[in-house]
C-alpha cells in the first residue's frame, strides 16, 4: 500500500471528523472534549444492510465482526453523499491489543486508499501508536475525557433502569438527551465545572430518580463480551433495546472497566515479565487516579440507593484471580470472566457474553471459563451469542429467549 494520507494540524479547521457509534451515551460528551479544541466531529448512527454490505466487500471475511462494521460504516457514509471526501477524516480507537483488532487502521487505510484515497484516517490511542499524527491528547484532554467516561457511565446506568420501568415511554430518554446537552456544553466551552462531580451526579441520580416507574420485577440480564459488541448497538443488533421489550432490565457493565483493565495490563505485564518502566510506572499512577474517581461515583450512587453502582475494579480482579491469571490479557481477556462472576455474585444472574464469531481470544476467556463460573454459582445462567454477518437476527434472539424461558421457570 501506497503512503497514506496523513491528518495534519491546518486539517482541524477545515475537515470534519466522522466518528464510529461503539457508545451512544459515551462518545456525545467526549466528542464535545475534542470540540472544544477546534476539532469538528460527527457520530455516525447508520444501522442499515448496507453497512454490512460495504464491510463485506472492503474487508476480508477473516476479520472479526467489529472490522466489518466500523468499516462498512465508514464507507456507506463516505459513499453516500453527505460528505465532501475532500474535507472528511476518520477517527478509529486502538487499544494495541494483540488480537485482529490491531488491524483494523490498515484495513480501513486500505479500504479508503482504494476508494477515496484523499481521506485520512486518525488514530486516537493511549499506547504510543501513530505518533506523528496531529490528533495528540494532551494530559488536560485526558482529565476531561476520564470525566466524560464517569459521565457517561452514570448516565447509561441511570438510563438503563429507568426505561426498562419508566411509566411515562420516554421520560427517561428526555432526561439523557437534558444532560447530555447540558454536560456536553460544559466540556464543549472548555468550562471547569465538569470537576464538580459530587454535584452533578446527585443532581442526575435525583433527576433520573423522580421518573415514575412501575414496580414489576423484571429479569435483569447482564451483558459483557467483547468491547465493540457489547455496547455498539450496530453490532449487537440493539440487544438492550431488544431486552427491554422482552420485560428485563439490561445491566451493562461501566466503560471505565474497560479503561481500568487496559492500565492494569500495562503495570500487571510489567511485573510478570519484569519489565518494570518509566511507562508503567506512569500506567500505575494513572491506575490509582482513575481508581480513587470510580470509588467516588460507587459512594455516591449508593448513598442515593436507587442505582446499582458499578463494581469495585479491585474486587473485579480478586474475583478473576480466583478463575484466571491476570496475565491473560489478549481480547477482552480476565475481564470477562471478572465480571460475569460479579454479575453472578450480586444477584444479576442471567448473562450474555456477546462476541465476535471466531473471535478466539474471547472466546477462550468467556466461553471457557463460563463453565467453572456456573460451578460456583449454580443459578447462573450464561448464554453466549455469537454476531457476525451471516448470523440471523431471529436466531440470536431466539437463543435469548430461550435463556429468558430458563430465567423465569
Amino acid at each position: 500500500m501506497s503512503e497514506y494520507t496523513k491528518f495534519t494540524e491546518d486539517m482541524i479547521k477545515t475537515h470534519t471528523i466522522l466518528v464510529p457509534n461503539m457508545l451512544p451515551v459515551h462518545f456525545r460528551l467526549i466528542m464535545a472534549v475534542f470540540e472544544n479544541k477546534g476539532y469538528k466531529m460527527e457520530l455516525l448512527e447508520t444501522d442499515s444492510r448496507n453497512v454490512v454490505d460495504e464491510g463485506l466487500k472492503n474487508v476480508h471475511n477473516d476479520a472479526c465482526y467489529p472490522a466489518l462494521l466500523v468499516i462498512g460504516q465508514f464507507m456507506d457514509a463516505l459513499k453516500s453523499g453527505k460528505y465532501d471526501p475532500d474535507k472528511t477524516a476518520l477517527l478509529i480507537t486502538q487499544t494495541g491489543g494483540g488480537c485482529r483488532a490491531s488491524n483494523y487502521i490498515y484495513l480501513l487505510r486500505k479500504a479508503v486508499e482504494r476508494n477515496f484515497p484523499q481521506v485520512p484516517v486518525v488514530s486516537l490511542n493511549f499506547s504510543g501508536l501513530e505518533k506523528d499524527s496531529a490528533f495528540r491528547i494532551s494530559f488536560n484532554m485526558f482529565i476531561r475525557m476520564l470525566y466524560a467516561v464517569l459521565y457517561g457511565d452514570l448516565l447509561m446506568i441511570c438510563y438503563n433502569k429507568c426505561r426498562s420501568y419508566e411509566t411515562n415511554k420516554g421520560d427517561a430518554k428526555k432526561t439523557l438527551n437534558k444532560w447530555q446537552k447540558q454536560l456536553g456544553e460544559i466540556f464543549r466551552t472548555g468550562s471547569s465545572r465538569y470537576t464538580h462531580t459530587k454535584k452533578f451526579y446527585k443532581e442526575i441520580l435525583n433527576d433520573f430518580s423522580a421518573i415514575k416507574i412501575s414496580d414489576d420485577k423484571k429479569i435483569k440480564v447482564g451483558i459483557v463480551g467483547e468491547i465493540y459488541v457489547k455496547y455498539s448497538p450496530l453490532a449487537n443488533n440493539h440487544l438492550e433495546d431488544f431486552l427491554i421489550s422482552e420485560g428485563c432490565e439490561p445491566i451493562v457493565p461501566s466503560l471505565l472497566e474497560f479503561i481500568m483493565y487496559c492500565a492494569a495490563g500495562t503495570f500487571n505485564d510489567a511485573e510478570i515479565y519484569n519489565t518494570k518502566n518509566s511507562q508503567s510506572y506512569i500506567y500505575k499512577l494513572g491506575y490509582k487516579l482513575i481508581y480513587s474517581k470510580q470509588k467516588e461515583l460507587i459512594r455516591i450512587m449508593k448513598e442515593n440507593g436507587k442505582f446499582e453502582a458499578p463494581h469495585d475494579f479491585e474486587h473485579l480482579r480478586s474475583l478473576a484471580d480466583k478463575y484466571i491469571n491476570q496475565g491473560v490479557v489478549m481480547g477482552e481477556g480476565w475481564l470477562i470472566p471478572a465480571e460475569m462472576a460479579a454479575l453472578a455474585k450480586s444477584g444479576v444472574e442471567n448473562i450474555i457474553c456477546a462476541q465476535p464469531f471466531g473471535c478466539l481470544p474471547n472466546h477462550i476467556v468467556a466461553k471457557g471459563m463460563s463453565r467453572a463460573i456456573k460451578q460456583d454459582n449454580p443459578d447462573a445462567n450464561i448464554v453466549s451469542i455469537d454476531y457476525d454477518p451471516g448470523a440471523t437476527r431471529v436466531n440470536q434472539e431466539n437463543r435469548i429467549k430461550l435463556m429468558l424461558a430458563n430465567a423465569k421457570r
